[in-house]
């Protein structure tokens, strides 16, 4: 703590000189950088863990560029007369953060820093430097005792073999997961959440009984539109299928980035909007990890399969049937694509005050026919991702749709309690630069 206000003393005499003029948005640079940091992780950081790591580096990120342009309330990270380049800070926070996380990729992550100062006109010696390196270290010190990443961690979590209960399924296609795998990073459901109370805050109601209307609904409908073959999909729904098969982090956060850059955001809000995203999307991840370990609900692989076991005279069971993807190694209730969508939509129209907006989603499976989707509405793309999920086979629909809910939640609450205005009075305009 000594040595920090030694440092934070020395930051302010540095502010008496040129804080420099940054000519490049660093909080959309850096996340590019960061986003494919994690997607270079060996071993892979799988399921939600990739967002604790994006959140982390975000909320580092942020708290740089506020403690220097000072519009918006600080995560945690406080450092009085901060002053510098809000781009050097940033640029130096995510540096520092990945490269704690990622300390196998240093030496490419230093390269990355050192072009970045070069190419955009950035000195190691400006003080927003100093300022990125210690927000960096204060979210590294607040997150250290997380529960993220145990070691040891726990045992294999293989679920039950009783009726309704989640097991391990195993693949019929090259590729992840292997063969009857154990749930992915169980230890997830116990991390500490970053604006949550606990992970169970959101945890969602029971699924509903196996013998209920809406469980035999929701069975009868991924059976005929998820299956693998001679399924009731349309040529359109199966597309919308692959299109949302995939990489989540690098989808989202690739339309975070163009709607920033299509808004013009000033480095503070576009700070704020991917700390507010991030911080919102990593608690649904563990949000959804807590609920899918508490009921540990069978996914629809297993339900058709042994349909005739459930109790419900109306599920008629196909023992040969499949999925049209891989189906993930996590139990179904609930469904974390769905948790991080609902989260990251609802935050968009949050942030920009309405639902209406004219934007574009990539995915990354090469199976889908159309790779570029445009919406007009953020809740066009949390719809299409509820059927998206049914379609591939892997959700019922009662999963995709309280997940939805959940993360819708959980956006809210962060929303409304953290990274507020300084003087905040909610009749503000919140987009104003």
């Amino acid at each position: 703590m000594r040595a920090q206000r030694m440092l934070i003393g020395f930051v302010a005499c540095l502010c008496l000189s040129s804080a420099g003029t940054p000519r490049t948005n660093a909080v959309i640079d850096w996340n590019a950088i960061a986003i494919q940091t994690i997607n270079a992780a060996v071993p892979p950081h799988l399921g939600p863990v990739g967002f604790l790591d994006i959140a982390t580096v975000q909320a580092a990120v942020y708290d740089a560029v506020e403690a220097i342009d000072g519009r918006y309330k600080p995560y945690h990270f406080v450092m009085p007369g901060a002053c510098g380049s809000t781009a050097a800070a940033a640029a130096k926070a995510a540096h520092d953060v990945l490269v704690n996380r990622f300390p196998e990729q240093t030496s490419s992550l230093d390269a990355a820093y050192n072009s970045y100062f070069a190419n955009n006109g950035l000195s190691e010696n400006d003080p927003g430097v100093l300022v990125g390196q210690l927000a960096a270290a204060d979210i590294i010190a607040f997150r250290a005792n997380d529960g993220s990443f145990p070691n040891p961690g726990p045992p294999p979590f293989d679920g039950g073999t009783n009726s309704g209960e989640w097991r391990p399924t195993k693949s019929y296609l090259p590729g992840p997961p292997p063969s009857f795998a154990p749930m992915e990073s169980p230890w997830v459901a116990d991390v500490t959440p970053f604006t949550l109370t606990s992970p169970s805050q959101f945890r969602a109601i029971p699924p509903p009984s196996l013998t209920s209307e809406l469980y035999t609904r929701s069975y009868d409908e991924v059976k005929a539109f998820g299956s693998l073959s001679g399924s009731a999909r349309t040529p359109a729904q199966t597309d919308l299928a692959y299109f949302w098969a995939a990489n989540y982090l690098v989808v989202w956060h690739q339309a975070l980035r163009d709607i920033s850059s299509a808004h013009a955001l000033h480095i503070g809000k576009s700070a704020r909007l991917f700390a507010l995203a991030d911080l919102a999307m990593a608690d649904a991840g563990i949000t959804a990890w807590d609920t899918k370990r508490h009921y540990v609900f069978w996914r629809p692989i297993t339900a058709i399969q042994e349909g005739d076991t459930d109790g419900n005279p109306s599920t008629d069971a196909d023992p040969n049937w499949q999925p049209l993807i891989n189906t993930p190694n996590y139990p179904d209730y609930t469904s974390g694509a769905n948790n991080v969508t609902g989260a990251v939509t609802r935050m968009l129209m949050l942030f920009f005050r309405r639902n209406e907006m004219t934007f574009s989603v990539t995915t990354t499976n090469t199976l889908a026919i159309k790779p570029t989707r445009t919406y007009r509405r953020f809740s066009d793309a949390a719809d299409d991702v509820v059927n998206g999920r049914v379609y591939e086979g892997i959700h019922f629909r009662f999963s995709d749709m309280t997940a939805r809910m959940q993360g819708m939640n959980i956006a809210e609450r962060t929303f409304k309690h953290f990274l507020r205005p300084v003087h905040d009075n909610r009749c503000d305009d919140d987009d104003e630069d």
